[in-house]
């Protein structure tokens, strides 16, 4: 589990394939990012297991499933990633809970400067359009945030300064795609409403079916 609060920008230093899985080093741009491996780190908002370290690389493998749903697909050797460690018991929990499961990728719409903080609109896939709300969280490429609108299949959310500078977001640009992991309470909550439904449907249908003599 992660709180959606990067900790270091990393570079990647090699992509191998495996079949079906990539096998990725990354390079931490912050020497005190310690891990060990079997470690869990978030890599651009994707849950990976640190399989091998190198003196400063770190060895992730990411496999189909994760590919598909990711932008990892097109990683490439130099591709600046957002890097994050999972959370301590007991540490301070300052975003949001960030599983580090992408849900789909979105893609850059547009950037509105305002007053020092940039407002970027995202066009979300349909399927997760229902997950989105305003003042709901999100996260981005692993990055928590909070969403400012919503409007159609877009959200739009402001990046205040600080977040642009210590995170990939500064490298974004219009057209480009990112990875989205929508709030798992807000899974939940839908799991919940689809369960009430299903068993109101299933008293209704039971009464007809009493009603006919069944």
């Amino acid at each position: 589990m992660f709180t959606g609060l990067i900790e270091c920008l990393g570079t990647v230093s090699s992509v191998q394939q495996h079949g079906t899985s990539y096998a990725i080093a990354v390079k931490p741009d912050c020497p005190d990012f310690k891990v060990t491996e079997g470690a869990s780190v978030s890599i651009d908002g994707s849950c990976l297991t640190v399989e091998k370290i190198n003196g400063n690389l770190l060895y992730f493998s990411a496999v189909r499933e994760t590919l598909r749903r990711t932008t990892l697909c097109n990683i490439h050797a130099g591709r600046r990633v957002n890097m994050e460690r999972a959370v301590q018991v007991g540490g301070r929990f300052d975003g949001h809970i960030v599983l580090g499961h992408v849900d789909g990728v979105g893609h850059i719409v547009s950037d509105n400067d305002v007053g020092g903080s940039v407002l970027r609109t995202i066009r979300v896939p349909a399927e997760l359009n229902k997950f989105m709300a305003e003042k709901g969280s999100v996260a981005v490429d692993g990055i928590s945030l909070t969403i400012a609108e919503t409007k159609d299949e877009m959200i739009v959310i402001s990046f205040i300064p600080s977040t642009i500078k210590k995170t990939t977001m500064a490298l974004k640009k219009s057209g480009d795609p990112v990875n989205l992991e929508c709030d798992c309470i807000a899974r939940y909550v839908e799991r919940l409403l689809e369960s009430a439904d299903r068993k109101a449907t299933d008293v209704t249908l039971l009464s007809k079916m009493e009603g006919l003599g069944f």
